[in-house]
């Protein structure tokens, strides 16, 4: 007797923006009550050589076919790192032929801080994401918050080369962009169901990883909301 398809009834988040590797396994659509299965596992510079194994760990490939949406954190963070997960997260979007969502990283992080940051300034709040870089510079990235806990891209990241007056920091509120690796990665899930319920096809070529350039070379002027 042949074997019945698999019907599509998993979403899969992977997240490698940072020195730890962590994906979020939950049922398609998920609702944010039913569980989900998070791995996360630091990897270092050693990525490259686990990413695979760890993910058939928590999705064996024979059960693929039942994914029926992909998300990926799409940086600022580490390049390799970066690069590999949203290669991977392409790569079986379009064998799979099903739905990529790609996401900052600092968009994650921001809605993470936003239910905190409300308790605080319930009326919303303007937050500014800070990454100092080991060698040259840091990374910079202003989010608004509104009081129903929309989380709006205000200026994606951006790499500065030189300090900027403390004033100019007004009325941002300052913090340090620190990934969460196993938070991020839910989180990263609960935009792919938000984004798929605003019928977002998610098309994988469009999914990229952020490199941010300096502020002297790239204007930022996009604006962008992510709930």
């Amino acid at each position: 007797m042949d074997a019945q398809p698999m019907e599509p009834d998993l979403a899969l988040a992977i997240h490698t923006s940072s020195p730890d590797l962590a994906m979020a396994l939950a049922p398609f659509p998920w609702s944010g009550d039913a569980p989900v299965s998070v791995l996360c596992k630091a990897t270092g510079k050693g990525l490259a050589n686990v990413l695979h194994q760890e993910l058939l760990r928590l999705l064996p490939a024979s059960q693929w076919r039942r994914l029926a949406a992909l998300a990926v954190a799409t940086g600022p963070g580490g390049f390799t790192g970066t690069r590999l997960g949203v290669v991977l997260a392409r790569t079986m979007a379009q064998n799979l032929q099903i739905p990529l969502l790609g996401c900052g990283s600092f968009v994650l992080m921001a809605r993470r801080l936003a239910q905190r940051l409300l308790q605080e300034h319930p009326e919303g709040c303007a937050v500014q994401l800070e990454q100092p870089l080991r060698k040259r510079g840091w990374i910079r990235g202003r989010y608004r918050i509104t009081a129903h806990g929309v989380v709006e891209e205000r200026q994606a990241p951006q790499l500065l080369t030189t300090a900027i007056p403390l004033g100019e920091a007004a009325p941002w509120l300052r913090h340090p962009a620190v990934v969460e690796p196993a938070a991020d990665a839910v989180e990263l899930l609960r935009v792919l169901m938000e984004r798929h319920a605003l019928g977002d096809p998610g098309h994988w070529q469009g999914v990229l990883p952020l490199y941010p350039a300096a502020a002297a070379e790239r204007p930022w002027e996009t604006e962008s909301t992510c709930r």
